[in-house]
């Protein structure tokens, strides 16, 4: 039986100035263009046993040449999304999204979206454009947000590659994109150089936990690194099991992650609600379960992570 105290850390919205867009997004990447509005939201979370969804727009929010209309556009996102978690704070949560290759823009917005939007953390996509998120010229937005022992979503996003003809984009390419980025993260240093950053790797962090064995050999090209440093700094990451519960899938991914490391997720609405259920009975069904277990990945690390959403 589902938990119904869940805390979805992976739900987006669309606000409605970004209707078009997302559907268009959508459309190029082979995908199922999303419908959001917060009643669906709402009765969705009633029907899956979700008591509060953390949001997220999971998308740039202008052309990569546009600076100024990405302050603009992560500003109107992030205010919309503030106004309805402050409406329905028992219900919604808010991770603001970064004007991102602008570090001094997203490091102001940061600034406002934490302290004047209340924002319970920030959501940061996989690439910016091309450019991963090792790359040091990202080194003062993450010292800022160790400093803040921020929460950030590291949502994926298609990769600067073609996609393969006639298999949609978010379905393969955005888990590779994941592991792209973590792997990047970790050689590095970024986990362990600022750790008081909590990472959540979305969709059980793509194939990572189960080819991080694999991935630690790349510690061997690297004069200062060792295989067994290198999975410690991947095992810092957090994980959320978003298109992911599968009875292949969970057991790679409880052996990986460290304790208290995985988190529930929905995607929802980018993964509509009726592909979901298979994955939500996933969760339920698993034989596997330590006592507890479950219902911390369901509720309690989340309360950790965001703990104002925790109760007694």
């Amino acid at each position: 039986m589902s938990d119904p105290e869940r805390i979805d850390v992976h739900q987006h919205l669309v606000p409605p100035d970004f209707s078009r867009a997302m559907a268009e997004r959508a459309s190029a990447l082979g995908w199922p263009a999303p419908a959001w509005d917060v009643q669906s939201a709402i009765a969705m979370m009633d029907r899956r046993s979700i008591a509060t969804g953390l949001l997220s727009f999971p998308a740039p929010v202008a052309a990569p040449d546009d600076p100024a209309a990405a302050r603009d556009g992560a500003r109107s996102v992030n205010d919309y999304t503030a106004e309805v978690v402050k409406d329905r704070p028992d219900r919604f949560g808010h991770f603001a999204v970064l004007p991102l290759p602008d570090v001094d823009a997203a490091l102001a917005e940061a600034a406002h979206a934490l302290d004047e939007l209340n924002a319970d953390g920030l959501m940061i996509l996989s690439n910016v454009y091309g450019r991963y998120l090792g790359d040091p010229a990202f080194e003062p937005l993450w010292a800022e947000l160790d400093a803040r022992a921020a929460v950030v979503l590291v949502h994926p996003t298609a990769p600067p590659v073609a996609p393969v003809p006639g298999i949609p984009s978010p379905l393969v390419d955005f888990p590779y994109d994941t592991v792209r980025t973590a792997l990047h993260l970790a050689l590095n240093g970024v986990p362990g150089r600022y750790p008081r950053i909590r990472m959540i790797l979305p969709h059980a962090g793509g194939f990572l936990p189960y080819a991080a064995q694999r991935f630690a050999v790349a510690a061997r090209l690297h004069p200062d690194s060792t295989p067994e440093g290198l999975l410690g700094e991947l095992r810092r990451f957090y994980f959320d099991t978003a298109i992911s519960a599968g009875p292949a899938a969970l057991p790679s991914l409880l052996a990986f992650a460290a304790p208290g490391h995985v988190l529930y997720g929905s995607d929802f609405p980018m993964l509509p609600e009726e592909w979901a259920t298979g994955f939500d009975t996933g969760l339920d069904d698993y034989p596997h379960w330590e006592p507890g277990q479950l219902h911390a990945v369901n509720r309690g690390n989340a309360e950790l992570l965001v703990p104002r959403l925790a109760r007694s």
